[in-house]
């Protein structure tokens, strides 16, 4: 699958049905060796409480990708998991 396909993809997470974000806005990290995809990093969104709170981003990594639509990327992310983490940029 090349990248324009991705683009424009929504992101929902199929453990609790929540939209996470769309591709075109997202940055995608990459295996420079290898050329597979790693994860997908997903700016949350802001509003008037964490405005001022730097810039949080939640990262996707690739094996919670389950399914690949049309229109739509399902994903598995539990909050137990590890791997369903935030960061700071």
């Amino acid at each position: 699958m090349r990248m324009a396909e991705l683009a424009g993809k929504e992101i929902v997470n199929i453990f609790d049905g929540a939209r996470l974000g769309v591709v075109g806005e997202s940055d995608i990290t990459i295996d420079v060796d290898s050329g597979y995809v790693e994860s997908i990093i997903i700016p949350l969104r802001s509003n008037l409480v964490n405005f001022w709170v730097d810039k949080q981003n939640l990262v996707i990594p690739w094996r919670a990708v389950k399914k690949i639509g049309a229109e739509v990327i399902i994903v598995e992310l539990d909050q137990t998991n590890l791997d369903y983490r935030r960061y700071s940029m």
